[in-house]
């Protein structure tokens, strides 16, 4: 990564984000902040600044559909700054390709959430920022969020925001992300790039003086490069005498070997949203407009399609091209989403009519053996013309009781062909809630992705569009049952979790898309408890899972937990907040997915299996008023029992490393 050097050394880690990229971001903030300066350092009587977490808050676009214009105070703790999966936009457990920014999945169950097309390609989607959920500001003086991460000499994260408030009307911002991270296998140069993320992000909110009109709006576009190795090559030596692999000879990691050395993922998208409310009758009846569109090209690049030690290839198909693979996904959607909803202390509704326009063009690079060089041609276009969806959401509150029902429904070609349930994609959730105690149900049908649905590459190759190979909807039904109850010092939750599922489309062995004729059921268990004695804090989380009807096509590790233990107290008469402790994660015997680059697919295998995995952290943060800062040794049980260990078949995780990081926040 030429102009975002991942530095070995904490002396040199300043270039990395000093970038020509980053320094126009510094001084604009600088501009911005002191304009105008005078009304920044308002004071009280006893010249203390007035500005704090406490005069900023942040607001999204679920709180403009509830009718909530006040929002949350900015999250200023110390909890999440040291753990690893809060430095991305989706906190949820993944499994991944071992070192940050890889493609990954969800480990756990997750139902789909989105009803007609979807492109299907995911791999990259937690790094992404989610439109829908970009946070907005209410601040009464300029504020600026900053955040360097760097784990040495493998992985770093420059986060720079800047808001402020014109008037009391419109509030205006910016962020900029930029984080990378370097090999760590098959390479003698620490500084060899792997991951190289770029996100810029423009957001405005406004409202009348008469409170009745409210807007929010934000423009993103992010670039993620990944170069993919294809894990390791085991090595005739590593076999023994039964067929079996010795991993243990896997972890040399810059001296092993793997089975991709020019091949490289992007995964650019560009992307607007625009929701404004107009109260017609207070907030009983107000009118709403939701505008998205979107666009995310998906490349694959690999010009060293041969073995050049070996003179082999390294694809079994390589059926465009035999130099070069140039396979491409550029996918487009616009929404417009129109209702009504009305908001009260005790009952809220939400209706409206989606309409959704999509287009999907796939390319590939082959040979021209008459003029002797490789061209581009367009292979086939995926649009079915615009999809109508319809829905709504009901609430009712009264104390500690709350019900609430939302449902969606594509319609089909046909309107009568909407009580047709196998044919037709819907949602329909419902929840009760009763003081700690609250019930789930879901049912949903949904069709299978674009990208399941057909794929022309140079490796891999399918079309299950025809009335002999499409694949009917999935079947989803779910109940929930969640327990959360504080008591005194102690939190604790419970959630229990069945789901049966019919049809489920998967990658099956040969990483290719199927669909099972037979149901899986999913049994989890989720339980949290959080206590302290004193200065010194326990927080457990574990995730028990069970799949039943069959193991193909649904794999997940049957327990998945992470533990912190921490002391936290104060010091320099109450100047410093520290915390001091260690933070564990443990993952269950299992067979976990493979992946596929050129298709940028997990699918199932039969042949790997990765062993128990602990993984235990030491770290030390502390928190000076708008500063926080920590230290963290992670892996320190590296070795014991194990030299390393794998996250996806012959991908092993990072070895033990420093990490360190800020996060600092100026709110004049």
């Amino acid at each position: 990564m030429s102009d975002l050097p991942l530095t070995p050394h904490f002396r040199a880690v300043a270039p990395a984000y000093w970038s020509p990229l980053v320094r126009p971001l510094l001084l604009l903030v600088l501009l911005l902040g002191l304009w105008p300066a005078a009304q920044a350092q308002i004071v009280d009587d006893s010249t203390k600044n007035r500005y704090g977490a406490h005069t900023t808050f942040i607001l999204r676009e679920s709180n403009l559909m509830r009718g909530d214009t006040v929002g949350q105070i900015i999250d200023s703790t110390l909890t999440r700054l040291p753990q690893n999966r809060y430095w991305v936009h989706d906190s949820a457990f993944y499994q991944d390709l071992g070192n940050f920014g890889t493609a990954s999945r969800h480990l756990l169950w997750e139902p789909n959430g989105q009803l007609g097309a979807r492109l299907g390609r995911n791999a990259f989607d937690r790094y992404a920022r989610d439109a829908s959920n970009i946070p907005y500001y209410d601040t009464r003086s300029p504020y600026t969020f900053f955040r360097f991460n760097q784990g040495n000499p493998y992985e770093q994260i420059f986060e720079l925001s800047y808001a402020r408030s014109i008037k009391k009307a419109v509030n205006v911002g910016f962020a900029f992300e930029r984080f990378g991270s370097n090999k760590i296998l098959a390479v003698s140069n620490p500084r060899a790039g792997q991951v190289e993320h770029t996100n810029f992000l423009l957001f405005l909110r406004y409202q009348n003086k008469n409170d009745r009109y409210h807007l929010m709006t934000n423009f993103s576009t992010a670039r993620h490069r990944a170069a993919e190795q294809g894990g390791i090559v085991v090595q005739p030596e590593d076999i023994r005498d039964d067929g079996s692999v010795n991993l243990k000879q896997s972890f040399d990691y810059g001296d092993e070997e793997v089975r991709l050395v020019g091949a490289i993922n992007r995964d650019d998208r560009d992307r607007f949203r625009l929701a404004h409310t107009y109260r017609l009758i207070g907030r009983g009846l107000t009118a709403y407009h939701v505008a998205d569109w979107s666009r995310q090209q998906n490349k694959y690049t690999d010009d060293q399609l041969l073995n050049t030690s070996t003179g082999l290839p390294r694809y079994d198909l390589r059926k465009h091209s035999t130099t070069i693979t140039d396979d491409r996904a550029d996918y487009r959607q616009f929404e417009n989403t129109v209702g009504v909803m009305g908001n009260t202390p005790s009952v809220a509704y939400r209706l409206y009519g989606k309409v959704r326009n999509y287009k999907l063009e796939s390319r590939v690079r082959k040979d021209d053996t008459d003029l002797g060089f490789t061209r581009e041609e367009l292979q086939y276009t995926q649009n079915d013309g615009p999809q109508l969806f319809l829905g709504g959401t009901a609430a009712f509150r009264y104390k500690q009781f709350a019900i609430e029902a939302a449902g969606e429904v594509k319609v089909p070609g046909k309107f009568k062909e909407i009580i047709q349930i196998d044919q037709t994609e819907y949602r329909f959730t419902g929840l009760a809630r009763l003081g700690p105690l609250s019930g789930e149900l879901l049912f949903t049908g949904y069709s299978p992705t674009l990208t399941q649905q057909r794929l022309e590459g140079n490796h891999f190759s399918w079309d299950n569009t025809t009335s002999a190979t499409e694949f009917s909807n999935t079947q989803v039904q779910q109940a929930r049952v969640l327990i959360n109850q504080k008591l005194g010092n102690q939190y604790l939750q419970l959630v229990g979790t069945a789901a049966n599922i019919t049809g489920l489309v998967y990658y099956n062995e040969q990483a290719v898309p199927a669909q099972l004729d037979d149901e899986r059921q999913v049994l989890s268990i989720m339980a949290r408890h959080r206590f302290n004695v004193g200065h010194f804090f326990m927080d457990n989380q574990a995730t028990y899972t069970k799949v039943t009807g069959g193991t193909i096509g649904l794999q997940i590790p049957e327990l998945v937990g992470e533990s912190r233990l921490y002391y936290q107290g104060y010091v320099f008469k109450k100047a410093l907040l520290g915390q001091v402790g260690v933070q564990t994660y443990f993952q269950s015997r299992w067979q976990p997915y493979d992946y596929s680059p050129s298709t940028q697919q997990f699918f199932i295998q039969d042949h790997f299996t990765i062993r128990n995995t602990p993984i235990a952290d030491a770290f030390v943060s502390a928190d000076i008023k708008t500063l926080s800062i920590f230290f963290k040794m992670a892996y320190i049980n590296q070795f014991l029992p194990q030299s390393g260990y794998f996250t996806t078949p012959y991908y092993t995780g990072l070895p033990r490393r420093l990490q360190f990081g800020i996060r600092w926040q100026f709110f004049n």
